[in-house]
């Protein structure tokens, strides 16, 4: 019954004490470390990752992820002044980077500091593709995505302290710890993580047809992902992210929307899909 309390406790402060209002969803999230600790944290390890890799300098494809990272982020502050979010952003300092890595990927962390790999722009061979994969990145800043998942963690290490101060038994305390990790791994923190894929792929979409890029091609992009990869990914509910396959179904049906959200922002056409 003490653990019990404990862990009701813990729920009730994460809730109720320290949540914030998601802008695209209107759903309250957790933020057990608000955004003035978080970014400044963020915007140094940027930095320090800067000068610890190759950065792309006066180059095309630079000047390129800079543009569209840029269009991006317009869209982004018109749709949040029309939805009453205005000043959303004012901490926020946008940075786009192009990394000479051939890693596949790329990554924004909390506040806007984004990364491309050289490594990525051969499987989205155009630029509607790279603002697809911006959109999905910046995403996941605008809905504070690295803020819930550190409050996750924190919420998860905090249970499991509780758990192993409020068990006496060894035995029966050593078993917890197994179960406890593994159950909220398996039915908290990955489907947790995939939700923030799913809903970054959301509002990515709409930011990409509102930036004046043509939202169909974002299945395309992740129908070549999936042939980059050869199918090689572990079952969807040991992933952090969504199949290959549920992706672009998602997207493909999002499509549609995407296109009518960017109408209401006077956006009805679309720039050319066309190769590097």
């Amino acid at each position: 019954m003490k653990f019990k309390n404990i862990i009701v406790t813990l729920s009730v402060v994460a809730l109720f004490l320290a949540c914030t209002t998601n802008p695209f969803t209107g759903k309250q999230t957790m933020a057990l470390v608000p955004n003035s600790q978080l970014f400044p944290t963020a915007f140094a390890q940027y930095d320090q990752f800067l000068t610890e890799n190759k950065v792309v300098k006066g180059t095309r494809d630079a000047e390129m992820i800079t543009r569209v990272g840029q269009r991006i982020a317009v869209a982004a502050e018109r749709w949040l002044n029309a939805n009453n979010y205005q000043g959303y952003l004012k901490d926020y300092k946008w940075e786009y980077k192009l990394i000479d890595d051939e890693t596949v990927n790329a990554w924004c962390m909390p506040g806007g500091k984004i990364v491309f790999y050289t490594g990525i722009l051969p499987v989205a061979e155009n630029e509607t593709a790279v603002a697809a994969i911006m959109g999905h990145e910046v995403a996941h800043a605008l809905a504070n995505h690295g803020q819930q998942r550190m409050s996750a963690g924190m919420l998860q290490q905090i249970g499991a302290v509780a758990g192993n101060i409020a068990i006496k038994d060894e035995k029966d305390r050593a078993m917890f710890n197994q179960y406890y990790g593994i159950g909220t791994t398996l039915g908290g923190m990955l489907p947790f993580s995939r939700s923030h894929e799913t809903e970054a792929d959301r509002i990515g979409l709409y930011l990409t047809a509102m930036a004046g890029y043509n939202p169909d091609e974002a299945a395309e992009l992740w129908k070549r992902m999936a042939a980059k990869s050869g199918g090689q990914a572990p079952p969807e509910f040991l992933s952090t992210h969504p199949s290959n396959q549920t992706r672009i179904a998602n997207l493909t049906a999002l499509a549609p929307t995407a296109k009518a959200e960017a109408k209401k922002f006077g956006v009805s056409s679309f720039r050319p899909i066309t190769k590097y």
